[in-house]
């Protein structure tokens, strides 16, 4: 009996060629199914095109995943260039990077609604750091007709699906808060200041407005020799130049933006047909802040022209490291 249980002893077969080749791929699957997992879904396989190198960057990739230097990542998905909303999106990022990275905000991406020549106009008028002028800083990217933005879910302005209205009479509407209810309190806001919410990146962009001759040029009194702001005259104001935000103070930088950046440079910055047949005229922007692993920490779709993200909420949600 012993000699019959040793023959029917069974020893397995010895690994193959294929049986690797399929232990490969399990794992390839495995780790492309973690990886979908981990991205940022609104956002799966939308792409926009780098300014920089002109390659399409797939965005939920972007957000998902950490730059070299490790940490969390945002994404601000602007409108067109000429817009009051992308230009404070640029003024902001500009200001508030270093403040973004003590938060473990590493890799910033800004995505404009319009082709590169427009992009990287936009960002040399408002001085904001990106990898194009200077190799790193902010990843300036386009999406010219806004379909990044469409898929993040940002809002559409009024009458979205009319093709037969002028793009041009929508917008018009929209200043009066028609698809875009938080545009008015926006605008006013800009006017009555704020006593409890400071905004620095107002005196910021004002500053690097009057450096390059914009128009109105008397609110600030800058050194002559660094460009370093000396006296911010709206904190002369009786009372309300207390304030964190004083009044008129966003109000006479939006009138800088609209005359010498958005008006003066209107060629340059616009939106060609294609684009306006797109709906980019109306369309809101919006911005995330992703952790390592895709999960967002701070989501905003704009509400209305002039209604960006507040910078300010996202350093208290998001702490320093």
């Amino acid at each position: 009996m012993a000699n019959g249980r040793q023959g029917l002893s069974f020893s397995p077969p010895a690994p193959t060629m294929l049986s690797h080749a399929a232990a490969v791929v399990v794992v390839v699957v495995v780790a492309a199914l973690a990886r979908g997992a981990a991205a940022y879904a609104p956002l799966a396989g939308v792409t926009a095109r780098s300014v920089k190198t002109s390659a399409d960057v797939d965005l939920s990739d972007f957000v998902s995943t950490p730059s070299s230097a490790g940490g969390k990542t945002m994404l601000v998905l602007g409108t067109y260039a000429a817009d009051f909303n992308a230009i404070e999106y640029a003024q902001r990022l500009r200001y508030y990077k270093p403040e973004l990275q003590k938060r473990g905000i590493t890799k910033i991406g800004l995505v404009l609604n319009c082709e590169e020549e427009a992009a990287k106009t936009l960002a040399e008028l408002t001085d904001l750091p990106c990898d194009v002028s200077e190799g790193n800083g902010v990843t300036l990217m386009v999406d010219p007709l806004g379909k990044a933005g469409r898929a993040f879910g940002v809002g559409t302005g009024w009458r979205p699906d009319d093709e037969e209205m002028s793009p041009y009479l929508k917008l018009f509407g929209m200043l009066w808060g028609l698809g875009a209810w938080a545009t008015l309190p926006a605008v006013i806001g800009g006017y009555i200041g704020n006593p409890f919410t400071p905004q620095p990146w107002i005196e910021d962009a004002m500053a690097v407005g009057q450096q390059k001759g914009r128009w109105p040029d008397t609110a600030l009194v800058l050194d002559e020799g660094s460009g370093n702001v000396v006296t911010n005259k709206f904190t002369e104001l009786p009372v309300v130049g207390e304030w964190p935000r004083r009044p008129l103070e966003l109000a006479t930088l939006r009138l800088q933006n609209m005359l010498d950046i958005s008006i003066k440079n209107w060629k340059e910055l616009a939106p060609n047909d294609e684009a306006l047949k797109a709906g980019v005229l109306t369309q809101l922007g919006g911005c995330v802040v992703c952790d390592e692993k895709g999960s967002a920490l701070f989501e905003w779709k704009d509400p209305g022209i002039c209604a960006v993200a507040n910078f300010e909420k996202i350093l208290e949600q998001i702490p320093a490291e």
